[in-house]
């Protein structure tokens, strides 16, 4: 427990006091304690924030976890120390924190309206200046989080493919299963578990992200993280200064709610996959 001590000191003081903070101030106002903070943080404006980073985190969060499911098969059926898993690994490693405002500005750089592909492909004959615009629109920046959440979904999952045991693939054939019965009754409830807590992992990332959207969209896209970062810098109605920490406290919680979901998942298929 002594050795534990910074690391709970270190909790305390950069998570658990912010949080307290958050929480306090989200029930005062000008008059005392009030629930005005929470009740403008989730209608009007604010409550379609949350909608919009809902449904952004979710649709970037399951196109990812499908396609990088499908990247970690590969991965996993590849000789341990081949060439494709580790250039795919290392990759994977390198652009799964490639984010903020330098991913947004390589993607205005490339795909943008005077982007360098965009111009390549109009100068051999293929017009895609229409397109480019949805760059700076939510489906753009499902596009934009899908450049961090796939290697991110790769990392997460590859472990629980490695950890599922051959011997288990030949003892299902050895008693006549097929390869669709062995997923359907064997592999895939155990990656079960795992798959559902990277899925939550990654609506968590997405819905945390703030500098990527904010620098892409320039907030005209209502998203928490952007709505919390407008109040913090004075863009709030007289007497309502207490509505960014309600917001900050409703992101937190729904955070905590994916990854303690994520942590379940994690613990429910461990035994399994040691």
């Amino acid at each position: 427990m002594a050795g534990l001590s910074p690391f709970l000191l270190y909790v305390a003081i950069f998570l658990g006091a912010p949080t307290v903070v958050l929480a306090v101030g989200a029930f005062r106002g000008p008059d005392g304690w009030t629930l005005e903070n929470l009740h403008a943080a989730f209608t009007g404006v604010y409550g379609d924030a949350f909608v919009v980073s809902t449904e952004l985190s979710l649709i970037s969060a399951v196109i990812s976890a499908v396609v990088g499911l499908a990247v970690a098969f590969v991965i996993a059926a590849a000789p341990e120390e081949g060439p494709l898993r580790q250039v795919v690994s290392t990759a994977s490693g390198v652009l799964a924190n490639f984010g903020g405002v330098p991913l947004a500005f390589a993607f205005i750089a490339a795909f943008g309206p005077v982007g360098m592909v965009t111009r390549w492909l109009s100068t051999n004959g293929v017009d895609i200046s229409s397109f480019s615009l949805h760059l700076f629109d939510l489906s753009g920046l499902v596009v934009v989080y899908l450049y961090f959440q796939i290697p991110l979904m790769v990392l997460v999952i590859l472990p629980a493919l490695e950890g599922l045991r051959p011997q288990w693939v030949e003892a299902a054939r050895s008693l006549g299963s097929s390869r669709w019965q062995y997923w359907r009754l064997v592999g895939g409830p155990l990656l079960f578990p795992p798959f559902a807590g990277a899925l939550l992992l990654l609506f968590a990332n997405s819905f945390a992200s703030y500098a990527t959207a904010a620098a892409l969209t320039s907030g005209s896209i209502p998203l928490v993280p952007i709505q919390i970062g407008q109040v913090m810098s004075g863009n709030v109605a007289a007497g309502q200064e207490n509505v960014g920490k309600a917001l900050g406290l409703g992101a937190i919680v729904l955070v905590a709610l994916a990854m303690g979901g994520y942590g379940w998942a994690q613990r429910k298929t461990t035994r399994w996959l040691r």
